[in-house]
């Protein structure tokens, strides 16, 4: 198994402070494909401190194992921040059993008759993955939501447990992410996939949201980043992300930009049954409704410096969309 790079510190250590409680939402995500596309695993682990109680922190471990042929099981688990570990200073998380590092993701989360498991080890050669260009847009208030893949393009080795069924896992594609903020952005589309029908050496990942500044709701901004054998053809600038385009549906993100190197266009989409209903509080605004699969399609065309497009496709793409609309029609697992 390849050895991985160093994560910097920067950026994997936590952002929620104990010592001065303010409202805030943090969250380390892993995600991992089966090569088939039939299954995936999906694991958060996440500080939410309210408005009005941001001195009574929590920590939450959440578990989806994905599967189209025999229905997903969701878990969820919840304790008193203090009963948690966040490393401020490196990426060290541990929440009632539940262990993620730079190495290993290990833990298992039981609800009624459902139960998931995993002991992973974490694999990566590529650097970190910065979505937005500038240092302020991660220090400063804007974005309310900041966005780092610590491992954008990794891989995992180990087992899976659902409901005592073993799954073994032999370098499944996977990514760790990391993302902080007040609140999540008003509406948003976030997108991944490192698995391609055909087997081409490309990472994408990218996101279209509208925010709040204030009463106003801005207009859609996006951001797309793309790898292609370890080179960075990201269509992330300022003016990048007003000039880029992006449409949020229900079930399904469509996209285009372009720069002076690359023309990056296409679409992710699933069915209703692909996808797992999840409830993101705010803690100074309604309700987000997350609907999450990590078994969506993706179609991708890719022009890089004038050459032919590339044409790609997945049924193994990561798709979450944040929506305050009750009336999704997704089923809400937890």
């Amino acid at each position: 198994m390849p050895k991985s790079a160093p994560i910097p510190k920067d950026y994997a250590g936590a952002r929620f402070d104990p010592a001065l409680p303010r409202p805030h939402v943090e969250s380390y995500f892993l995600k991992a494909n089966e090569p088939s596309g039939r299954r995936a695993l999906w694991v958060r682990h996440t500080i939410y401190a309210g408005r009005h109680d941001a001195s009574r922190a929590v920590a939450e471990a959440w578990a989806i194992f994905f599967d189209r042929d025999r229905g997903h099981v969701a878990v969820k688990q919840q304790v008193p921040l203090e009963r948690a570990r966040f490393s401020r200073s490196e990426l060290d998380i541990r929440i009632d059993g539940v262990t993620l590092d730079a190495r290993i993701a290990r833990g298992r989360l039981e609800g009624g008759n459902r139960s998931v498991g995993w002991d992973l080890t974490l694999s990566s050669n590529g650097p970190p993955l910065l979505h937005f260009p500038r240092t302020f847009m991660y220090e400063g208030p804007f974005p309310s939501s900041k966005l780092v893949s610590l491992l954008p393009d990794a891989r995992v080795y180990g087992t899976i447990d659902v409901g005592g069924e073993s799954v073994n896992v032999e370098g499944w594609p996977a990514l760790l992410g990391h993302n902080w903020g007040k609140r999540n952005a008003h509406t948003y589309a976030w997108g991944h996939c490192n698995a391609w029908t055909g087997g081409e050496d490309v990472m994408f990942e990218g996101t279209s949201a509208r925010v709040k500044l204030g009463p106003v709701l801005t207009p859609v901004s996006t951001i797309l980043c793309l790898r292609h054998r370890g080179v960075r053809y990201d269509l992330n600038g300022v003016m990048q992300m007003v000039k880029n385009r992006g449409t949020i549906g229900l079930r399904r993100w469509s996209f285009r930009g372009h720069g002076a190197l690359a023309r990056i266009e296409g679409e992710l989409w699933a069915e209703d049954d692909d996808f797992v209903g999840l409830h993101y509080p705010n803690p100074d605004s309604p309700m987000t409704y997350c609907l999450n699969t990590k078994i969506a399609h993706a179609r991708l065309e890719v022009s890089i410096q004038k050459r032919p497009p590339m044409i790609l496709a997945s049924t193994q793409a990561a798709l979450e969309i944040g929506t305050h609309d009750p009336h999704h029609g997704i089923r809400m697992y937890l």
